[in-house]
């Protein structure tokens, strides 16, 4: 039976290289001369560092990190910019956390979308993805694009379609 997976993830290089790029740029940009900004990406913990000096520059860092990751093909959902920036001394600090996997209530609202649109699938949770399976391909691919419609907050992946 055809399946596909639903899932929430970033690849580890494309972040790397996007995040780079965006030093890079600080580096070369009038605004950011003779400050002690530091990015930096921990890939362990999958947290994006920020240290600067005042509030506006860790605004403008933000907008470069997001315009880098959109050209390297990363939604910026994957960013939780629910964090707020912290005084440590004379510097601001921002620790970003990179989400990687669905969770358990997005998981929920994913499947009881495809359960109320009626199509003849079958989701099913398994840990932090979504499995469907259906009988045609073009079952899967009309819940693509209804998925797709809806704004759950979380950067979403279709992968191992299967026929």
């Amino acid at each position: 039976m055809p399946s596909f997976d639903i899932v929430s993830k970033v690849d580890a290089q494309t972040l790397d290289n996007a995040i780079n790029v965006a030093v890079k740029e600080i580096k070369n940009r009038y605004d950011f001369r003779d400050s002690k900004t530091e990015v930096e990406l921990d890939k362990k913990a999958n947290i994006i560092h920020i240290t600067t000096e005042n509030q506006m520059r860790i605004d403008n860092i933000l907008d470069i990190i997001i315009t880098r990751m959109a050209k390297q093909g990363l939604d910026s959902k994957a960013l939780d910019l629910s964090k707020e920036a912290y005084p440590s001394g004379p510097m601001m600090k921002l620790d970003l956390p990179v989400k990687t996997g669905i969770d358990k209530d997005t998981c929920k609202k994913i499947v009881k979308i495809i359960k109320d649109s009626g199509l003849k699938v079958t989701p099913a949770q398994m840990d932090d993805i979504v499995r469907v399976t259906a009988k045609k391909i073009d079952d899967l691919q009309s819940v693509i694009a209804l998925i797709r419609s809806k704004d759950l907050g979380v950067a979403l992946q279709y992968i191992n379609m299967k026929s």
